[in-house]
């Protein structure tokens, strides 16, 4: 699978499938500071990415 990180840099996960959560976990994201989409769709962290997927996680802004 393919994935884009907040910083514009592309990385190759492994085999998947995984869900969204573990993936966040094995890369060091908190998910409660990033959002993620797969294919170009939004998805929670129960969801199960697989090796064709596109991932990409997103940086949450917080601002007042």
């Amino acid at each position: 699978m393919k994935i884009l990180l907040p910083d514009k840099c592309r990385r190759d996960a492994g085999p998947g499938p995984v869900t969204v959560e573990a993936l966040l976990s094995e890369l060091g994201f908190d998910p409660i500071e990033v959002i993620v989409s797969r294919n170009g769709m939004l998805v929670t962290e129960d969801a199960v990415v697989g090796n064709d997927d596109e991932i990409r996680i997103i940086r949450i802004a917080h601002g007042g």
